[in-house]
């Protein structure tokens, strides 16, 4: 069996793709993914809805130190028709006996329905499986969240199982779909199985 090389999560790459542009985040980041973490929507399909804002001063030096992580890779969403940061892409909770990672990503107002979401999981995760040499990536997705399940579903991703009763939400509960991509799924699609 050929033993693959350990991830390197201090390198922090610049990906770039025909819509979007990934790269690592900076300290004056931390404005703009204040207003996107304050956005309705964002709160509401990452969870997050009725949760206190976070302080501008702890997203500040959150987003300062992002290149400065060893076990994680966060990586800023750029639309490159406007130039504008729209999001995040985030490769977490990194288990490296196992080479697997989660996998989390946010895309703002200013980036929705124009196929960046779906652009920045086949980015990231090809990273993922590619060069860090991963062989599982692992997400959570809420059942109202019919618009992220449909990027992972067109990036390979694939229905593992259901969190029941996962998130309170208003007067009830909502589900969530475990998926995952594996690097040998990876290897056959290339983050397009439907092709």
């Amino acid at each position: 069996m050929t033993e693959r090389p350990v991830a390197d999560f201090s390198a922090k790459p610049t990906l770039t793709g025909a819509k979007v542009v990934l790269r690592p985040f900076t300290e004056e980041d931390a404005p703009t993914m204040a207003e996107i973490l304050r956005d309705p929507e964002v709160l509401l399909l990452t969870g997050s809805a009725g949760a206190p804002p976070f302080p501008d001063e702890r997203l500040r030096s959150w987003y300062a130190t992002r290149s400065e992580q060893t076990d994680r890779l966060d990586l800023a969403v750029v639309d490159r028709a406007s130039g504008e940061l729209v999001g995040e892409a985030v490769l977490n909770e990194w288990d490296e006996r196992n080479r697997s990672c989660s996998f989390r990503t946010l895309i703002g107002p200013r980036g929705r329905d124009r196929g960046l979401g779906t652009e920045t999981v086949r980015l990231i995760t090809g990273y993922g499986f590619e060069r860090l040499g991963l062989n599982r990536i692992s997400l959570s997705v809420y059942a109202f969240n019919a618009r992220a399940r449909r990027a992972y579903e067109k990036a390979g991703f694939v229905a593992e199982g259901t969190e029941r009763e996962a998130l309170r939400h208003e007067d009830g509960w909502v589900d969530a779909t475990t998926m995952s991509v594996l690097a040998r799924e990876w290897a056959a699609h290339r983050g397009r199985p439907g092709d």
